[in-house]
């Protein structure tokens, strides 16, 4: 029998399927440990503005990723803190400027494989539930349990647009649905790790679905893994 305190789940998927909300509360319901992989990688973009590095510069990007200090903390409420060089970026990596590079980010294979890395080994302390675009192909590919959420583009625009607009970011609709197919598109066709689920994932789409919902099934899931297993 699987012992539910060191199951792997991984759940991947689009930008506003609802992957980050999902897997928190999963992971609280199972007692597991959570890792919002696209924090990482949205750290490292943030960086690359911070600093006014060329983003088609692949040197000055691996240079600069070697040199950042990335640490990740799960609060008791089982969120994530995300820090870079020792400052709380938590809030500030979730600006669309952020997400707007992210993607060219991730293409780079220094970055992939630095980032990576961490993952697998924060993945290895124990029971964990990762999310992300790739973790059931790429990173995590012998877990238990692999879930891939989508949704409708227009459904992910509206959830994104209500997102930053509770940060106080206003960004039109159009333009963050615009933003939000060319990120699906340049995750679709990453060199490394494109975005598209694992041979054996479940594939939940969350148009019509709470949150409540999603997290209930996949629960269900994994508790029946370890039934049956």
């Amino acid at each position: 029998m699987a012992q539910m305190e060191l199951l792997k789940i991984t759940i991947d998927g689009p930008a506003g399927a609802g992957k980050s909300t999902v897997s928190r509360m999963v992971a609280q319901r199972l007692g597991l440990n959570y890792l919002d992989t696209g924090a990482m990688y949205r750290a490292i973009a943030l960086a690359v503005l911070q600093t006014n590095v060329d983003i088609h510069n692949a040197e000055a990007v691996a240079e600069l990723v070697k040199k950042s200090e990335l640490q990740i903390h799960t609060e008791a409420d089982g969120t994530n803190k995300v820090f870079l060089n020792g400052a709380d970026v938590s809030s500030t990596i979730r600006q669309q400027s952020v997400s707007d590079i992210v993607s060219d980010v991730a293409n780079y294979k220094i970055v992939r494989d630095v980032l990576i890395e961490k993952q697998r080994q924060m993945a290895e302390l124990g029971g964990a539930i990762l999310d992300g675009r790739d973790i059931g192909t790429v990173v995590l590919p012998n877990a238990q349990l692999k879930i891939f959420l989508t949704a409708s583009l227009n459904e992910r625009a509206k959830r994104r647009h209500a997102d930053l607009q509770k940060e106080g970011e206003y960004v039109s609709f159009e333009h963050l649905k615009d933003a939000i197919a060319r990120r699906d598109d340049k995750d679709s066709k990453n060199n490394y790790g494109p975005m598209v689920p694992a041979e054996d994932a479940i594939i939940i789409n969350t148009d019509d679905m709470t949150s409540e919902e999603v997290a209930a099934n996949i629960v269900e899931l994994a508790e029946s893994i370890c039934v049956q297993s």
